[in-house]
């Protein structure tokens, strides 16, 4: 079952979140890149027959790797566990489920934005943000504070 967020709520949030999509974004960057390193060098062992591989650098990318995969799933399920859907971890987008006149809506954050500022329908994605206006701050409406 989906939680709906207040933009209240969503932007109470924010400081927590902020430095655990930071790290995410981070942990992704290092992942893609010792993958990237041991595929190019699989990929040259490959073009070449065969060939001697700096075999302590491949085992620390390797452990590199793993390490930021898996400190990586554990604040994906950190982040999830508020309730916000991580969107894209190459830019830190989360979106917050919310209700505006009764239809389910995001309510949408990328990392260096300040604040919750943008809205969008679930169909129109990142693509589709639209700002917030006080017809969407008078219209929407998130779960009861628990």
């Amino acid at each position: 079952m989906s939680r709906y967020f207040t933009i209240e709520q969503a932007s109470g949030l924010l400081p927590r979140l902020e430095p655990q999509v930071r790290q995410m974004v981070h942990l992704k960057q290092v992942h893609d890149q010792m993958e990237a390193d041991i595929q190019a060098t699989r990929q040259q062992v490959h073009l070449m027959g065969g060939m001697l591989i700096n075999r302590d650098r491949m085992l620390a990318n390797r452990s590199r790797r793993d390490a930021a995969a898996m400190r990586l799933r554990e604040l994906i399920e950190e982040v999830q566990q508020s309730g916000c859907q991580i969107k894209d971890l190459d830019t830190g987008l989360l979106d917050f489920p919310t209700l505006f006149r009764g239809r389910e809506v995001l309510l949408c954050w990328r990392l260096g934005e300040t604040a919750i500022e943008f809205w969008h329908s679930t169909e129109d994605g990142f693509r589709g943000r639209k700002p917030i206006d006080q017809d969407f701050l008078d219209n929407h409406q998130g779960d009861p504070a628990s």
